[in-house]
């Protein structure tokens, strides 16, 4: 019989976003196609809710890219949002504001980042730290470079990010393999990634499909080879 564990799977598609795009001097094109991509939420194999991003232009070169989900496992409930404005400067993602909002089962939390680039430049964590600006972009948006260099054949990448807690962090991202995977959404060509980090106990893989500007269409992971949750593309739209 399985116990109850807290909903690791609450937090999944926020690690796959807890990465911050690297900036590249690259000129292939950022694939900036607005879209909508909806996720169904496993636990255990059984469904226990969805997620959802969408990208939409703002203008002017302003993008906005919002996160939701929602899921629920016997008495535990998590719901969280996450949303970066972000521009595209010389082919270069930018960051500008990210919010972060959780609630449900444990403490409710809330948080603001502000990038500023004007001197020096500097990251404002709202009720927080302060830090030098360097690059590093919010806890989401790194998708949006991490679709370029996919698509380059890129295959061992490096993040510098504010995650949404409020801390800098650094990951890695490693290509393991090319996968057919069979989602909700149907069949689908994908690239498998590994998240690198300094962390031996948790384990995340997340798959992209190149037919899809390199989307997002499935995440998964570990915690000591105990699965916390599995997020799976249900439908997508380009808008």
């Amino acid at each position: 019989m399985q116990t109850t564990k807290p909903l690791g799977l609450s937090f999944l598609l926020a690690i796959s976003l807890n990465v911050a795009a690297a900036q590249t001097d690259s000129t292939a094109q950022l694939p900036l196609q607005p879209y909508k991509a909806t996720y169904t939420a496993y636990k255990w194999g059984d469904d226990v809710g969805e997620a959802n991003i969408e990208l939409s232009e703002l203008g002017n070169q302003q993008y906005s890219l919002i996160y939701t989900s929602k899921v629920s496992k016997f008495f535990l409930s998590d719901k969280r949002s996450e949303h970066s404005i972000f521009t595209i400067d010389d082919n270069t993602v930018v960051p500008s504001e990210y919010y972060y909002n959780r609630s449900g089962t444990g403490p409710d939390k809330e948080l603001k980042v502000t990038f500023s680039h004007h001197g020096d430049g500097k990251i404002s964590v709202e009720n927080g730290d302060t830090f030098e600006w360097n690059g590093e972009f919010d806890n989401q948006i790194y998708r949006i470079d991490l679709a370029k260099r996919l698509a380059q054949g890129e295959t061992s990448l490096d993040y510098n990010f504010v995650n949404y807690r409020g801390e800098l962090r650094h990951y890695g991202v490693q290509v393991v393999d090319e996968e057919v995977l069979s989602l909700p959404y149907g069949k689908i060509e994908t690239v498998k990634v590994k998240l690198i980090r300094e962390s031996k106990t948790r384990e995340t893989f997340a798959w992209f499909a190149p037919s899809l500007n390199y989307t997002l269409v499935r995440l998964q992971q570990f915690k000591e080879g105990d699965e916390q949750g599995d997020i799976k593309l249900r439908s997508f739209e380009m808008q």
